[in-house]
């Protein structure tokens, strides 16, 4: 299968499917002399299930990282980083019922057709959203690494179907509560009534999406390569590779076709002899290069296409019309767990631009 790998300096390749025996990673680019560990990669797969069974599926994977080459002595050698989880908690028995009934919203009939049939259809294989652990480990190793060059990337729900945050947070305030509240919104007026909404699709068999948005502080200006890996370019790449992703806008977004220029400029500035921004309309990034201002981006996640209703589709095997009622264990929203998702994948974009761009050296430290 084509198309697993992403990144240029700071090159990722996921393997891997749902029901396998493993989901792994092997970063490979990452400079040497970067102090790492597992706990260092654990602490970020531990954000992606939130503790509040209300609102997740029951599978409910312990996750344990092993780091298996690339690190000696704890630091980074230069040498591919390859990481694995194992798949532990696994029920396929629903899906053998279902095999020839491609699922509505999911990638099952997509796949049957490009792969002859051979895919791995269990609880969707490679397609599912659980693939999305070897991004988080990834970028645990990405955000350490740009947190020695003072970036730092914070993402949080922005809002759950049709309940949203209507306030702007200070980025102390939502990097302290983010994670502090089961939806992963640091609003924590907004998240209780947020929570209630999952709980209450739940009960009727059906599901919701949201806005995750993803901040990324003190980005240097000049990184992006202009035209085809430009940054936004190439964060939107990454951000539509994730699952149940459907839409990534930067700074104003879609709101930006309702400004005037005169609205939606933003004016350069002078603060303390840096060139920075009255507002930032832009996102932080302007023909693909960043400008110093902090990237601010959201994504749409759809809502989970496997519900308890019963929905039309196609037997396969048959050729005829059919229907089909989804067993299984599944979230009734993934947003909560797309988050950490969301952050891990900016910060890996903007790890390997950042080395391409000279900003981070592919040796940190000389060893004596």
């Amino acid at each position: 299968m084509a198309g697993n790998s992403i990144g240029k300096e700071f090159r990722i390749t996921s393997f891997g499917e749902s029901h396998g025996r493993i989901i792994g990673v092997v970063v490979d680019g990452c400079p040497a002399g970067l102090r790492l560990s597992e706990a260092d990669v654990q602490v970020e797969l531990d954000r992606r299930v939130p503790a509040q069974p209300k609102i997740v599926s029951e599978r409910i994977e312990k996750d344990s990282v092993k780091i298996l080459s690339g690190v000696f002595r704890g630091f980074t050698t230069g040498a591919p980083i390859c990481m694995t989880v194992e798949n532990r908690e696994v029920d396929s028995s629903s899906y053998e019922a279902i095999k020839d009934l491609p699922r509505p919203g999911h990638a099952d009939y997509t796949a049957r057709v490009k792969y002859g049939g051979f895919n791995d259809y269990r609880g969707g294989g490679r397609f599912s959203g659980r693939v999305t652990v070897a991004l988080v480990m990834a970028g645990a190793v990405a955000k350490k690494l740009l947190s020695l060059f003072g970036v730092e990337v914070l993402a949080y729900t922005k809002a759950i179907g049709t309940v949203k945050m209507s306030g702007a947070l200070s980025f102390e305030e939502i990097r302290k509560r983010r994670y502090e509240t089961a939806v992963r919104s640091p609003d924590l007026e907004c998240a209780k009534k947020m929570e209630d909404a999952i709980v209450s699709v739940r009960k009727e068999g059906d599901s919701l999406g949201g806005i995750i948005e993803c901040i990324a502080l003190n980005v240097p200006a000049g990184v992006g390569e202009p035209l085809f890996d430009a940054l936004d370019a190439d964060i939107a790449k990454m951000l539509l590779s994730v699952p149940a992703v459907k839409g990534v806008e930067f700074g104003a977004g879609f709101q930006a076709a309702e400004l005037k220029g005169s609205e939606n400029n933003d004016a350069y500035l002078l603060e303390k002899g840096k060139v920075v921004t009255q507002t930032n309309n832009a996102g932080g990034i302007l023909g693909g290069i960043s400008t110093g201002m902090p990237v601010v981006l959201r994504v749409a996640v759809k809502p989970t296409p496997s519900i308890a209703k019963e929905q039309h589709t196609v037997n396969l095997a048959r050729m005829e019309t059919a229907k089909v009622k989804v067993g299984g264990r599944h979230d009734p929203c993934v947003v909560p767990k797309a988050v950490p998702v969301v952050e891990s994948a900016v910060a890996i974009v903007l790890a390997d631009h950042m080395i391409r761009a000279g900003f981070i050296p592919k040796v940190l430290k000389r060893r004596k």
